[in-house]
């Protein structure tokens, strides 16, 4: 099979077209009737099939490839969140870590897991193609998945020890569990890095840009894509954290790697409906960026007349994307003033250039967003666990599961935005989309910004309840406030990624070349991964500051001592400051539009 990775040339696809060309004039010279419909109308540019042929619009791609791809990341997300969402409950209870500590090794798991798709993307898009690096990432992750079970194996043994087992070796036996613990986690994140950018762009590659229904098809794509990864979230939140929180870890780290071998099968299922990237033999798209910077810094004394000069001899047009950056318009010339082939960089190079940048003041203001982002998975989660989690039949809730009401009101919202709030929208403001995509992103930051003041004030409830009845010393037993008390502040989260995260996705795939795409989406990944780091770094600091000298600083492990409610204040005041930045930033946004028709 040849895959996109090992794909020809586009002088060799020009040869076949010549071919299917002169075939379509023999058939119309022998039959009239086939002169009507040319064989080229059916085939789609810049795409190849399996086998490495010209591909069929009526037969590949579309969502008969999605749903085949969206069910591999269905797969990847119940196998992220089987770890993500309950492993500050594993650190802090079978590896008997601190909360605050717990909370900065969740964050930094999960920076590095959002920072490495930058590798997998550049991998993917240089050497081996995004369908080879699904594949080999999926493998990887399932190897992950499989030590994660082994570790938590280990630890069973050695809690049931007992007191006549050996405390050296006990202590070896800890040692080495933990050791192959944080190894499968950092493998399982390695496997993401690979995954997550290249099988999101992977299925918006299966929507033709140049045709407008399969354009507005591709919009529909990422709100169905975030519908699918939610849903398989929630089955995770409902059903994993149950099992390893009353049955088993083993257990529960072994059903992921279970889902995602299934995942890997159906992803390859739909290998011969697929549309396949032409890859020829130019430079990786990363080199050819990274030239237009070095020959603009090596030319940064070449005076602008001169850079005029040469725009007028290349008859480039006077517009809002050419006059901004427009230091950059210094790689058209060669350093030493010559013109030979390989030395400048054409319009083109310069223009992507151009769109990378222009993102990085989206990227930069989104962080503080991230951070917030990063607080559901951990104390959120503790704060639960302290409140009363049982209904009416008597069955305890996990407090992990609480996370399935941003998973639920994701799943109710989405079909909603798709099929109401975008038509009407539309009919409103002419945009394909309803509205535009950094509107979306910052609407998201406004709801987000809401559930940490709603976060805070429930948190300041639960503390003077907790008052009340005297627990302020007991931090093991229930506070009698209901756990629905959460449900808002989670539920507005959900609402939030509606518009942010699932914005975020299309405007770092939409705007940038087709060819860097992977990296598009791992640039918006690495948000979430910066963020992780800062939440880490933010929660180190602040209780370092808080709780020296005897004192309990706002995350004590006794919660009932802490200060959730100050931190959340904290986050919402820089929420706020981060979106002021955010909409300064976009009056100066300019909209790339690479191979659109509208």
């Amino acid at each position: 099979m040849n895959y996109d990775v090992l794909l020809q040339s586009d002088h060799w696809l020009s040869l076949n077209y010549s071919k299917t060309f002169i075939t379509a004039i023999s058939m119309s010279m022998s039959d009239p009737s086939a002169a009507q419909t040319p064989l080229l109308d059916d085939t789609v540019d810049g795409c190849l099939d399996y086998k490495g042929q010209p591909v069929r619009r009526s037969s590949s791609g579309c969502w008969r490839s999605a749903s085949f791809i969206i069910v591999v990341e269905i797969a990847e997300r119940i196998a992220y969140y089987g770890i993500s969402s309950n492993l500050i409950t594993y650190l802090t209870g079978p590896l008997d870590e601190s909360t605050a500590t717990a909370a900065a090794q969740v964050n930094a798991w999960n920076g590095a897991a959002s920072l490495l798709p930058l590798l997998g993307a550049f991998i993917a898009d240089s050497f081996l193609g995004r369908y080879r690096t699904i594949i080999l990432a999926s493998l990887v992750y399932i190897l992950g998945l499989g030590l994660l079970a082994l570790s938590a194996t280990l630890s069973s043994v050695s809690s049931s020890g007992g007191q006549n087992a050996d405390d050296i070796a006990l202590s070896s036996s800890l040692q080495f569990q933990v050791i192959l613990f944080f190894s499968s986690l950092y493998l399982v994140a390695l496997a993401q890095g690979g995954h997550k950018p290249c099988v999101q762009a992977f299925g918006a590659d299966q929507f033709d840009t140049q045709d407008p229904e399969e354009c507005k098809a591709k919009s529909s794509f990422f709100n169905w894509w975030y519908f699918g990864m939610c849903a398989g979230t929630l089955t995770t939140l409902s059903i994993l954290n149950y099992i390893q929180d009353n049955l088993s870890w083993v257990l529960g780290f072994a059903i992921p790697g279970i889902v995602m071998a299934v995942g890997l099968v159906v992803f390859l299922l739909g290998t011969m409906t697929y549309r396949y990237s032409v890859k020829g033999d130019e430079e990786s798209p990363i080199v050819t960026v990274g030239r237009v910077f070095i020959l603009a810094v090596r030319n940064r004394k070449t005076s602008y007349s001169a850079i005029a000069a040469e725009e007028e001899a290349r008859g480039i047009l006077a517009t809002e994307s050419s006059k901004q950056f427009k230091f950059l318009n210094k790689a058209l010339l060669a350093p030493d003033g010559s013109k030979e082939q390989g030395e400048v960089c054409s319009i083109r190079e310069v223009e992507e250039a151009k769109a990378v940048i222009r993102l990085a003041p989206i990227w930069a203001t989104s962080l503080i967003y991230a951070i917030v982002f990063a607080q559901s998975s951990t104390f959120f989660t503790k704060q639960g666990a302290t409140m009363d989690r049982s209904t009416a039949t008597g069955f305890e809730i996990p407090a992990a599961s609480l996370q399935s009401f941003i998973s639920l009101s994701i799943v109710l919202f989405i079909p909603i935005y798709d099929r109401i709030f975008v038509p009407l929208a539309r009919a409103l403001t002419g945009e394909p989309a309803g509205i535009t995509l950094l509107q979306r992103i910052g609407s998201g930051m406004v709801i987000s910004t809401i559930s940490l003041v709603i976060a805070a004030v429930v948190e300041m409830r639960r503390l003077k309840i907790a008052e009340e009845y005297g627990l302020i010393d007991k931090p093991n037993v229930m506070v009698p406030m209901s756990v629905w008390w959460l449900v808002p502040q989670y539920a507005l989260y959900g609402l939030a990624d509606v518009f942010t995260m699932v914005g975020l996705q299309e405007f770092f795939y939409d705007q940038m070349p087709n060819e860097l795409r992977s990296v598009g989406l791992a640039l918006y990944l690495s948000i979430f991964g910066v963020g992780s780091f800062l939440s880490s770094f933010l929660i180190s600091a602040i209780k370092n500051l808080t709780s020296g000298d005897g004192r309990d600083g706002w995350f004590a492990n006794n919660l009932n001592r802490a200060h959730l409610d100050y931190f959340y204040l904290l986050l919402a005041a820089l929420s706020a400051v981060g979106l002021t930045l955010y909409v300064c930033c976009t009056k100066y946004y300019i909209y790339a539009r690479w191979g659109r028709t509208f």
